[in-house]
């Protein structure tokens, strides 16, 4: 679904505006969370915000790529003027990271999600729930997760999906070995629905959890599962176009005294292999076809992973520590949301390198306008034509 953008204004999409709309929702999360007591030193010559602009330019500008080109940077007159009060040295950036919250980039995440449109939707919101490895250093030894070959070092970023409009709803961020089946269930809602993947099937007791909280989910569930089927369900046409072969009430578990409350099994024939689709929700409300093609959209979450990976760029750390890399992560996301609010949708290549190319002064607001309104189009057709 492409949202209609809102009215476009020069002010709007130069980087330095993208930085002072960063700003204003900094300062509405600051007053609901409290800050590290050494930047209220009159003695501090970085101040937090100078650090956390600094660093979402670093993220949005095409330029930048390191922390010792952000702190070259920071020499610069407008940048000065528009983003950080002061040039900042190498050992006052790195520092900066231990000192920031990420509880405080965490709020302002959740503030901007509030602000995307349509958010206020009538009927379950349907979220897409996944994780992703972010590749870190061997010197990040906090990070260190297993040895297969060679010592690996990752971050994990947990992430739940908006399905209508494609942006992120929730996130949390943990090393390489944090569990995410733990992390969904700490994000869970009432009235919420989800849709993942295998892994997130394994747990039974957890989806009985889940079903417990008024949380609807729709989950493929591994081909090894065992399983005893309470009642056969009837399915439509509509079904069988959807190329659904089996709707079923089951029970879950290989003893009886270990099953759990039936849930609704729904086998999909895909080109190559057998889809088992597990949910809580009745054909009264899910058919057998819905719920096959709420599977199909899991998908968006692969895209939304790559597209903050290799279109935003987020594979460099600019900070080591634990804090640093979450405190990167969040800005990457916000960013990403701050992009959407100004351009309808999530940003493709091409509208990424039209809005930088504005941001360095090499296109005018009526190319961006007509580029972006192509752009529009082109994924338009293509939907069309799929």
């Amino acid at each position: 679904m492409v949202l209609s953008p809102p009215d476009i204004k020069e002010s709007d999409l130069r980087a330095w505006k993208l930085v002072a709309a960063f700003k204003k929702r900094v300062a509405k999360a600051r007053a609901k969370v409290a800050g590290h007591p050494s930047w209220a030193n009159p003695q501090r010559r970085l101040l937090e915000d100078d650090y956390l602009c600094l660093y979402l330019l670093g993220l949005a500008n095409p330029v930048v790529r390191t922390m010792r080109g952000l702190c070259a940077a920071s020499h610069l007159g407008r940048v000065q003027e528009e983003v950080c009060s002061r040039s900042v040295s190498l050992g006052s950036f790195s520092e900066a990271q231990h000192l920031i919250d990420p509880a405080l980039l965490e709020k302002v995440f959740q503030d901007l999600t509030q602000e995307m449109p349509g958010r206020d939707q009538a009927g379950r919101r349907w979220l897409i729930q996944d994780s992703s490895l972010f590749n870190a250093l061997p010197r990040m030894h906090w990070a260190l997760w297993r040895r297969q070959g060679k010592t690996q070092a990752q971050v994990r970023l947990h992430l739940s999906l908006d399905k209508v409009d494609e942006s992120p709803a929730r996130a949390r961020i943990t090393t390489g070995r944090g569990c995410e089946r733990a992390a969904w269930e700490r994000e869970v809602r009432r009235g919420d629905g989800y849709v993942a993947d295998r892994y997130y099937s394994e747990n039974y007791q957890l989806l009985q959890r889940l079903d417990q909280k008024g949380v609807a989910f729709v989950v493929r569930l591994r081909e090894t599962a065992v399983m005893a089927v309470a009642e056969e369900l009837p399915y439509a046409e509509a079904d069988r176009k959807a190329r659904v072969v089996d709707d079923a009430w089951v029970r879950l578990g290989c003893k009886a005294r270990c099953r759990i409350g039936r849930l609704r099994l729904v086998r999909v024939q895909a080109a190559k292999e057998t889809l088992l689709l597990l949910t809580n929700l009745g054909p009264e409300e899910l058919s057998a076809a819905q719920v096959a093609l709420l599977y199909q959209e899991r998908w968006k979450v692969e895209l939304f992973f790559r597209w903050i990976k290799y279109i935003l760029d987020c594979r460099h750390w600019l900070a080591e520590s634990a804090p640093g890399a979450e405190i990167q992560l969040y800005l990457a996301l916000i960013a990403g949301l701050i992009l959407h609010l100004y351009s309808g949708q999530k940003p493709n290549r091409r509208m990424m390198e039209l809005l930088q190319w504005y941001g360095l002064g090499m296109a005018t607001l009526e190319e961006v306008e007509a580029g972006l309104a192509r752009e529009k189009l082109r994924q338009e057709a293509r939907a069309k034509k799929s």
